[in-house]
């Protein structure tokens, strides 16, 4: 019989303090915590701990394709052949977890892992979620023998709105700013050059006046290239947090490798990250739909909205439609010109 696991990692910060933890329904669970970590590593953590503590054939439920893809699309047999080198010939990062886990994993020979979409609804990912961002935000493991919904109960509303992406997003105490806008070729290039610097400096003089109207603000954006990638380093200049929303993993990986460096650095300044969907699409109508629901995903959770626009272009035309039948009047356009 096969043991369903759910495990989940969440992260104060990225860096910051971290926690993580592992689900069984009516069976074993589990959370623990770190001081100063990141959530890529409290995601692998708890994974790992979930392989680690339970015994036969087990199936591991996580919304990280981070931990999912390695073994799924076999990242792991790249980095031994390159000696622990990546795609880009880099050192692969959390090696010290990763080694002993796949070690492990390959060992046992009766672990698979799927993948769940996260903050979707899901009982038991929720449950370790909750978990995860409870010990993260209290600094503090649990284990309590047998799962039950009666250990949610128990905890919910005792998370701060900071701990994970589903609670800052949904909280009543969080004024959340989404910001969309023109790719670089409708703002002087893929460089730096004087339009991008106009833009960044009137969202970040934007951002502090916000802030001194709401000083719970925060800043959803899904990091592509051009106005989201403003956005976040905007936010960060302005002392506000970010959350990046990605559209699918690895979205970043056909862009130059100065982009994507600069691009890993914002997921990693972000307060939190969510990924909307873990399929690359495979045409130019399967990622005009991808960025759609990603569009959705952001603006379900948006108070107010911005829009990096020239409106003399007719792109970006049908957003902002949306956006002000949505928000109506709480949507404002910055001249990029």
């Amino acid at each position: 019989m096969v043991t369903d696991v759910f495990t989940d990692g969440a992260c104060l910060g990225n860096p910051g303090p971290g926690g993580w933890a592992f689900v069984v329904d009516e069976g074993l669970w589990s959370s623990g915590f770190e001081a100063h970590t990141t959530n890529q590593r409290m995601e692998l953590t708890a994974a790992s701990a979930a392989v680690q503590a339970l015994e036969g054939p087990l199936r591991v439920h996580s919304d990280s394709t981070y931990v999912v893809n390695c073994f799924l699309q076999e990242w792991w047999k790249g980095w031994l052949k390159k000696d622990w080198k990546n795609s880009k010939k880099e050192p692969v990062k959390n090696r010290d977890l990763w080694e002993p886990f796949i070690e492990l994993v390959n060992a046992r020979r009766d672990v698979e892992f799927v993948w769940v979409k996260g903050h979707s609804g899901h009982r038991l990912n929720d449950a370790a979620d909750l978990l995860a961002t409870t010990a993260a935000a209290h600094q503090e493991s649990q284990s309590g023998g047998i799962f039950t919904d009666a250990i949610v109960r128990g905890l919910e509303g005792d998370t701060p709105a900071s701990a994970s992406a589903s609670h800052i997003a949904s909280s009543d105490n969080v004024h959340t700013v989404a910001i969309f806008g023109h790719r670089p070729p409708e703002l002087g290039g893929y460089g730096e050059n004087s339009t991008t610097m106009v833009v960044r400096r009137r969202l970040i003089e934007l951002l502090r006046a916000k802030l001194e109207m709401h000083p719970d603000i925060q800043v959803m954006t899904g990091l592509g290239l051009g106005a989201e990638m403003l956005a976040a380093e905007a936010a960060a200049a302005a002392a506000v947090p970010y959350i990046a929303v990605i559209a699918f993993e690895g979205m970043e990986r056909r862009w130059p490798d100065a982009t994507q460096k600069r691009y890993t650095e914002l997921l990693e300044g972000a307060r939190s990250i969510i990924t909307v969907e873990s399929k690359v699409p495979k045409s130019s109508a399967d990622f005009a739909k991808a960025m759609g629901r990603r569009d959705d995903a952001i603006l379900k959770h948006a108070n107010e909205a911005v829009i990096v626009r020239n409106e003399d272009d007719r792109t970006l035309g049908e957003l902002q439609r949306k956006l002000e039948k949505t928000l109506e009047d709480d949507v404002w356009i910055i001249n990029p010109e």
